[in-house]
């Protein structure tokens, strides 16, 4: 097999099918990005061992996929079935996949003593001293739970949900609206008799201040907002 491919297999009732695809364009494709099958396919056919170079047997496919249609086969071991990802590419996608929990640890901890959030470079130097692996795979919330339980020991640190009261006063109600759900669930609200909207947010802690800070812009620092639980 050229360097240039990698394979796609699938296991249904237990006989494997695999399939050569062009590492990039296969990657683009199961991630749901436009790129056409044939672009990530190096060929349409479907093989039981591709290092091997041995064919499916129509029967067996038959049974597994319904079809001998090669494209549609391809398709669904390509979007249901596991990837070989090349060094650099699973190199990328580890990397991006830290971004995202480290981004979501800034946004969902806190400093349980003083109640505000980890700036995201303070979690990064502690998650490299923790020697946490990234699965390029695994859901970021899953992953990041996992990486507080190792970071306790190295950081005061917790995932906390705080309840926000506002008051916004009527000419800012309507623009900033929008912005505060955008931060969490919005549990309660109501209309004062002078125009103001007043209202509950539930939002991750680390939140707070980014939320302080957008809707101080929005109302040009006309707001009442005050942690409540």
């Amino acid at each position: 097999m050229s360097r240039a491919y990698t394979i796609a297999r699938m296991t249904v009732d237990e006989e494997n099918f695999e399939i050569l695809v062009k590492p990039d364009p296969a990657l683009a494709f199961r991630s749901g990005k436009s790129v056409s099958l044939s672009e990530a396919l190096a060929t349409e056919t479907i093989f039981s061992d591709a290092n091997k170079g041995t064919r499916a047997s129509e029967k067996k496919l038959k049974d597994a996929f319904g079809t001998l249609d090669a494209q549609e086969i391809a398709k669904t071991i390509l979007k249901k079935g596991s990837l070989q990802l090349t060094t650099e590419q699973r190199k990328r996608m580890v990397e991006e996949k830290r971004r995202q929990i480290i981004a979501f640890l800034a946004q969902e901890c806190i400093d349980p003593r003083t109640k505000l959030p980890h700036p995201p470079t303070r979690i990064e130097q502690a998650l490299e001293q923790t020697r946490f692996t990234v699965d390029p795979f695994e859901p970021v919330e899953k992953q990041a739970n996992e990486a507080v339980k190792l970071l306790r020991s190295i950081l005061p640190i917790s995932i906390e949900k705080i309840t926000v009261a506002v008051v916004i006063p009527a000419e800012h109600a309507s623009k900033a609206y929008g912005p505060i759900k955008s931060f969490g669930t919005i549990k309660s609200e109501s209309w004062r008799s002078d125009g103001s909207w007043t209202a509950m947010i539930e939002m991750p802690a680390g939140l707070y201040a980014p939320l302080l800070e957008k809707i101080g812009g929005i109302t040009r620092g006309n707001l009442e907002a005050k942690i409540v639980k």
